[in-house]
């Protein structure tokens, strides 16, 4: 691959990584409500779940879930489903003090629930399933897979993922300091979010 199609490449993935999407807004949500060090485990999880999408887009299933209506409508209805029940918690929660346990276990625990939630919210997003099966197979070999090209591209896409996390989790981080926190505020913020999880939720539903 040559210098100049990795750059296209890079803005592509930087343009599609910095376009406020689930993963972003969990991001978001989960810096402003635990802090931007907490909001690292659910931005890995996303990583992670960009990687396994790419892999499976590459391998050819990401072309049988766009063929396939029944398959492609189950993961609209599985992600579709998975946003609405984050925006339900956040609703929820909204207003309630981030309570962190000092034990070990709890935190573990607590952050094994966030590096999932940053999973689940990437793999089950059909949205990134047709982006990389649409395009990928531009910047790939027309007639075979080549593995280190594969590697390079996803990498790149997940530093592009992590970079756009970093930026939105440092502006969260920054409002969480420099802006007078209340509980009337911090309802509101959280019914914000809540009502944007299952606006996307709705989104994912209308994706053809």
């Amino acid at each position: 691959m040559s210098f100049s199609t990795w750059l296209l490449f890079l803005t592509v993935s930087l343009a599609a990584a910095f376009s406020p999407g689930p993963g972003v807004l969990m991001a978001i949500s989960t810096a402003s409500s635990q802090g931007a060090r907490r909001a690292f485990f659910s931005s890995a999880g996303n990583a992670l779940g960009v990687f396994i999408v790419a892999t499976t887009a590459v391998t050819g299933l990401g072309v049988v879930l766009k063929a396939s209506a029944l398959a492609f409508g189950l993961l609209k209805l599985a992600g579709a489903a998975y946003l609405v029940y984050l925006g339900i918690r956040a609703w929820r929660n909204a207003g309630q003090p981030s309570a962190v346990p000092s034990a070990t276990g709890p935190v573990e625990e607590s952050r094994l629930r966030t590096f999932r939630a940053g999973l689940l919210v990437a793999v089950s997003n059909p949205k990134a399933i047709l982006f990389f099966t649409a395009v990928f197979p531009q910047f790939m070999p027309p007639d075979h897979v080549d593995p280190l090209r594969f590697l390079l591209l996803t990498t790149t896409f997940t530093a592009c993922t992590l970079i756009s996390h970093l930026f939105y989790v440092s502006c969260a981080a920054w409002l969480k300091r420099n802006v007078a926190s209340s509980a009337k505020r911090r309802r509101l913020a959280g019914r914000t979010t809540g009502l944007v999880f299952i606006g996307m939720g709705g989104a994912v539903l209308s994706v053809r």
